[in-house]
């Protein structure tokens, strides 16, 4: 049975009037009569979202039963059975406007404007509704503008994306002038560090600070942050090691803009004086590995492992962190510094706040790192408290056999906390007394020839495997990380000694938050040539 209502019908309780209202006065009613009915929809819709996010808020179905009651008395005026029916008859209806005839919901008015419009059309030749008709007219109008949402979202995360990818003019305006400076000026060229301070290089009393990075900008505002943040910078001791690309504008950056008192020394892979052919033949291993993971994970059917589907995992390989050599090359802090017995490890996207002496000075009691995030803090009901970072389970895949195998040998499972990179301090000494080295290589190839299952393709899982154990917690304030997703408590913002902005919003693109643009670009000297002339700063 089917129900219309016609125009003369509308005006039924009003017998005085003439039959056929005016226009004006029969759109009115109309426009009455359609946004009731889009409201019901629109709030059975809303209702629905309600009760689903109430389930997966609510720890147990008997914890949510009272909030479950109370939304079934608010909506009905009556019991939790009502909410069961509601349930029902709104997946009903909502299964049944999700199986609409695409043809009939490309068709669908994109306005209630012009839902009127049809109307009218059909008043104009009819002289009635059919109601039913009407109610599927709405619920592929709705369905229609939810996919337009849906597809707006994706394409401003997507495009949100490739703009965290992309290097801005600017930085490839510094790039190219610095090297043509090298070229040309040979104040540009002359040595970094200058030969009376190579002593310090490996001077035991001094703090060292290594930065393995091909971001000249990044770099630049690492080590000025850190220098005056330092209560005596001339203790500062800071080891650049960059790829042969940008290793010219990094050399030509810091030898015309010395961080006196501090010293910075720059060093290209290719210019490494490798003492034994154990050491080279370890590093060109991890280069070949992720050079072969890289052409894998390209052509590989694989999901991108860790919960994520194929075409996320081929988003996240596009990131230049993804398969970025440098990061990988970490491991062979060793190889690279012989001489060296401690060091403290930053990414390049940070700034530092606080005196590194007090990091420095930590004592790791046989540990080979000290990181944040290798424990939890302290719950207020005596529960243990939350990891400070994320957990491991969240990093590697305890759902596949490979690590499932392995977890219970290892002491391994799925909630303990995980360190991460950024802010780290290492004892070289004790990691030159172990296999770390060969075991990530033997991680990082696992995963590859696994079809990348056992994590989502990262410098950082195979380390957790291969350090595991040997990290020693530091206090979460010196590291402060995610300020490329998010924007940090104030408080937090304050106290914290180093700032990471890991994350696809990066302090030196338009795409970051910009109170915190502000403040990594105020460690940039605005006056300088070379970033005006490039439009590094304004």
């Amino acid at each position: 049975m089917k129900l219309y209502i016609t125009a003369a019908a509308v005006d039924v309780d009003d017998v005085t009037k003439p039959k056929a209202a005016p226009p004006v006065a029969r759109r009115g009613y109309r426009s009455v009569l359609v946004t009731g009915l889009l409201a019901g929809v629109l709030l059975f819709r809303a209702a629905l979202l309600a009760v689903e996010a109430g389930a997966s808020l609510c720890p147990s179905t008997t914890g949510c039963l009272g909030w479950r009651t109370g939304f079934a008395h608010w909506l009905y005026g009556g019991d939790g059975d009502a909410t069961e029916e509601f349930m029902r008859e709104w997946k009903r209806s909502h299964t049944e406007a999700s199986l609409l005839d695409p043809v009939v919901v490309e068709a669908a008015p994109d306005s209630l404007d012009g839902l009127m419009a049809e109307m009218d059309t059909i008043l104009a030749s009819y002289d009635r509704l059919d109601m039913e008709a009407l109610v599927v007219k709405i619920m592929a109008m709705l369905l229609k503008m939810d996919r337009k949402v849906k597809s707006s979202r994706i394409k401003t995360l997507f495009n949100r994306h490739l703009a965290s990818l992309g290097i801005p003019k600017s930085m490839h305006c510094l790039a190219l002038r610095l090297a043509e400076e090298f070229s040309a000026n040979s104040e540009a060229r002359s040595p970094v560090p200058l030969p009376e301070h190579a002593p310090r290089l490996t001077d035991a009393s001094c703090i060292h600070v290594c930065l393995v990075t091909d971001n000249v900008l990044a770099a630049a505002v690492a080590v000025a942050s850190a220098v005056r943040s330092s209560a005596d910078p001339s203790r500062l001791v800071f080891h650049v090691v960059s790829d042969k690309k940008s290793y010219v504008p990094m050399h030509s950056w810091f030898a015309l803009h010395p961080a006196s008192p501090a010293v910075v020394e720059v060093k290209g892979l290719h210019q490494f004086d490798w003492r034994d052919g154990d050491a080279i033949a370890s590093v060109m291993r991890t280069i070949d590995e992720v050079q072969r993971s890289s052409l894998d994970y390209h052509h590989c059917e694989c999901d991108g492992s860790v919960g994520t589907g194929r075409e996320y995992g081929r988003l996240e390989a596009s990131k230049p962190s993804t398969f970025s050599l440098l990061n990988y090359l970490r491991i062979h802090l060793p190889e690279f510094f012989p001489e060296l017995g401690r060091m403290i490890l930053l990414d390049d996207d940070v700034v530092v706040r606080k005196d590194l002496a007090g990091l420095w000075e930590q004592e790791l009691h046989g540990n080979i790192m000290g990181a944040v995030g290798a424990h939890r803090t302290s719950g207020a009901d005596g529960d243990g408290g939350i990891c400070i970072e994320r957990t491991l389970g969240e990093h590697l895949n305890f759902s596949d056999a490979a690590v499932t195998s392995m977890a219970p040998s290892l002491g391994l499972h799925g909630s303990q906390c995980a360190w991460s990179w950024g802010v780290n301090i290492i004892d070289l000494e004790a990691w030159r007394r172990t296999n770390v080295t060969k075991t990530y290589q033997f991680w990082l190839q696992k995963n590859r020839e696994s079809g990348f299952r056992l994590w989502k393709m990262s410098s950082l899982p195979p380390a957790l495997l291969a350090f595991h154990g040997r990290v020693r917690a530091v206090e979460p304030l010196w590291h402060l990380p995610d300020l490329g997703w998010h924007m940090p408590d104030a408080e937090l913002l304050q106290v914290s000694a180093v700032l990471h902005f890991s994350g696809p919003r990066k302090p030196w693109l338009e795409v970051a938050f910009p109170e915190l643009r502000d403040l990594w670009l105020g460690h940039l000297n605005v006056s300088d040539g070379f970033l005006r002339g490039c439009s590094v700063v304004e």
